[in-house]
């Protein structure tokens, strides 16, 4: 009998039984990973380097970095938030340090470093680490002393194990999701979050690797199903949070980049319902519209008379991709500015302030597959990360129907639900001591 059992050896389920061992040492908690090998995730977040978190230290604004959870993290941000993460991992010897995004990293700049402590913690407190014992069934069980339900029973593929607490972290899982809806747990279905944009187009095709800051916006996009139209443009209509802006990189396959990645994860289930085909517009120039950029035009065919269009690059854009919508305004690599039309001119002021795209298709981002949907929130106790339906169940990480934009928020969701949930649960424990 094990006092807890945490499902799932990723970043949430090591740090929820480490922070239970360290409330109360004498807890026997065993880990339960269905693979070989734990925190996967780990190691290949941030291209390897681990993005522990983002210098965002303030709740009411770290909030508004998760499309799916915003409301229901704002209390959790307050009891534990960026700082306390930073303490966790400072206190155990792992400098933190801050990029000029605000993303945060291990000092050493490897993954490593934050597997390795998570392994040292768990070998320091005794925690068992049980590998290949993927979970099949969960079933509640009866206190042999009292004959009241409160514990639980857990069958692995390797053998079944009892226990008073259960963590669930396994992230998105579809076979925990469905044996957590036989529990008579809601799932919202999950959908792809982060993820690029495959577009076809002649303006951004052999610039792969051009990175540059762009507003984009969604756009309705004639769909088969007219209903899911109707509710398109009804959503664009009223939400500011269609349009994103950052840096875009141009792709081999269309656009991926920070600003791409936010809209991915605030649109990810309308977009699903369209089935990923639709269209977006691209200020290349955030702080010009068109009509200011045609002056600016004006004033410079006056000046640079004799030089050409195409090698004269007149705004602060990236020289291929000025070279690519200079050319798909029609105008020719040797005409000068001098006698570059007005319609050429407006169209090439048109293609920078906004230029309109067709969406085919996305691709995963990186390793970094983050989905939206999971335990429907209102079934979950936000002030322990308890299930209000199954007591002595908790969960942590993304489960839950929580996700994030990219640069590290999604793994302060997992340490701030981990770090509550394993609170609650040692508190639990001393309660019961107490009786």
């Amino acid at each position: 009998m094990f006092d807890v059992i945490i499902i799932g050896g990723g970043a949430a389920g090591f740090y929820c039984a480490i922070h239970i061992a360290e409330a109360n040492p004498k807890l026997k908690i065993a880990i339960l990973e269905r693979g070989k090998q734990v925190l996967t995730k780990v190691k290949v977040s941030g291209g390897g380097r681990c993005n522990v978190t983002h210098a965002e230290f303030e709740p009411s604004s770290l909030v508004k970095n998760y499309p799916r959870g915003e409301k229901e993290l704002l209390g959790p941000f307050h009891i534990y938030s960026t700082a306390d993460t930073i303490r966790f991992f400072e206190k155990r010897g792992i400098s933190i340090k801050t990029e000029s995004d605000g993303r945060m990293f291990p000092v050493s700049n490897s993954s490593q470093t934050i597997i390795d402590c998570f392994l040292d913690e768990i070998g320091k407190y005794g925690i068992q680490l049980l590998k290949s014992s993927s979970v099949i069934n969960i079933m509640t069980h009866k206190d042999i002393n009292s004959g009241k339900e409160g514990g639980w029973r857990v069958q692995s593929v390797k053998k079944e194990y009892q226990a008073k607490r259960i963590v669930v972290a396994t992230g998105s899982s579809t076979k925990m999701w469905n044996l957590l809806e036989h529990l008579g747990h809601t799932i919202v279905t999950p959908v792809p979050s982060l993820f690029t944009f495959n577009i076809n187009d002649s303006r951004i095709a052999g610039i792969q690797g051009v990175s540059t800051p762009a507003r984009i916006e969604l756009l309705p996009r004639q769909i088969i199903n007219k209903e899911v139209k109707s509710q398109f443009k009804s959503r664009i209509g009223e939400a500011s949070n269609l349009i994103s802006e950052g840096p875009v990189l141009i792709t081999h396959w269309g656009l991926s980049g920070p600003a791409v990645l936010k809209l991915s994860a605030r649109a990810a289930r309308l977009l699903n319902e369209c089935n990923y085909r639709f269209r977006i517009r691209i200020n290349w120039l955030p702080d010009f519209y068109k009509q200011g950029l045609l002056a600016l035009f004006n004033e410079i065919k006056q000046i640079e008379a004799k030089k050409t269009v195409y090698k004269t690059k007149a705004i602060d854009i990236p020289a291929r991709l000025w070279g690519k919508l200079v050319m798909a305004s029609d105008i020719a690599r040797d005409l000068k500015w001098a006698d570059v039309s007005k319609q050429q001119l407006d169209r090439l002021g048109q293609f920078i302030t906004a230029s309109e795209f067709n969406v085919d298709g996305k691709s995963t981002f990186k390793e970094e597959f983050v989905t939206a949907g999971g335990v429907d929130l209102k079934e979950v106790n936000f002030k322990t990360f308890e299930s209000k339906i199954l007591p002595n169940l908790y969960f942590a990480g993304e489960v839950l129907n929580i996700d994030a934009i990219t640069g590290g928020f999604n793994f302060q969701n997992a340490w701030t639900g981990a770090y509550i949930a394993a609170r609650a649960i040692a508190k639990s424990f001393q309660e019961t001591l107490l009786k």
